[in-house]
């Protein structure tokens, strides 16, 4: 092979793509032991500051750090996200091409500006197309729990669910419309470290929805209840609520009647998973 034959190859192969970076970020409660447990992941584009940050926020991933460091400071951990998009949107604020400068050089500060138990990782390459998608990939191999394939029909968890309806949206050509992972705080009490999954926007009605595993976590209809009473009650603009849930609920199943009774009460239309992408295709002409 020749090397304009080479040189043709490689440029098919990275076509689409850009050269962007990415850190673990880690969490090390004993730096004079020096272990630690990988707890997110920062991707970003050097060139024009774009970045996405995914950190830990399922149940099982905070007991996964627990039984490894007993003493974990859970608090410190769920508040650590709005602490890092704060300081980044604060940085790029107050500089020009998206203040990439300015919050690289947070990122170089990271143990004069946050705890000495938070650390990040040494820098690392990546050719990525779409970060979104990327920060998915990263996070699946360096973070999330490590699972046994599960069987057909299993409910997934959330971020299962969430992988899934990403999916959808992305299949949809929505995927740039919708907002993720929305902070509920301004609308209930600072601090809080819910956020809910996806948000829309369409004719002055602003869309919140949720994924809901009725199988796993089936209380969490109760807390998605009171979160969307407290948006509504701030909410500048008029407000609708759908709940994603991982099955059908049916009515002779006294935990699905519980589910389906409170988010009907609330005014949060369920929306089962195997019926998602017919209702992304239904709310699709409306976003347009």
């Amino acid at each position: 092979m020749n090397e304009n034959t080479s040189k043709s190859r490689t440029a098919a192969t990275t076509a689409g793509k850009r050269p962007c970076a990415y850190r673990i970020l880690r969490y090390t409660p004993n730096l004079i032991r020096d272990e630690w447990v990988n707890i997110g992941v920062l991707l970003f584009d050097p060139g024009t500051g774009e970045r996405r940050l995914r950190l830990i926020e399922e149940r099982d991933e905070y007991n996964r750090v627990r039984r490894l460091h007993p003493q974990a400071d859970e608090t410190l951990l769920r508040a650590l996200r709005d602490v890092l998009q704060d300081r980044f949107q604060s940085a790029s604020a107050r500089g020009s091409n998206g203040g990439t400068a300015n919050w690289q050089q947070l990122l170089g500060k990271w143990d004069d500006t946050l705890s000495n138990a938070l650390q990040l990782a040494p820098q690392k390459g990546v050719l990525a197309a779409d970060l979104d998608a990327e920060l998915e990939r990263l996070y699946a191999d360096h973070v999330a729990m490590q699972r046994p394939a599960s069987r057909a029909g299993t409910p997934g968890s959330h971020a299962q669910m969430r992988a899934y309806c990403s999916q959808v949206f992305r299949q949809a050509r929505l995927w740039e419309r919708i907002e993720k992972s929305v902070r509920v705080s301004e609308f209930t009490f600072p601090g809080d470290p819910m956020r809910i999954d996806y948000s829309y926007r369409r004719n002055g009605t602003r869309g919140f929805l949720q994924n809901l595993s009725v199988t796993r976590a089936p209380a969490d209809a109760k807390l998605l209840a009171y979160t969307a009473g407290r948006i509504t009650a701030k909410a500048a603009l008029k407000t609708e609520f759908a709940a994603i849930t991982d099955v059908t609920l049916e009515g002779g199943n006294e935990r699905h009647r519980f589910v389906r009774d409170t988010l009907h009460d609330a005014g949060i239309e369920p929306v089962a998973m195997q019926g998602f992408a017919v209702w992304v295709a239904k709310l699709k002409p409306l976003l347009q």
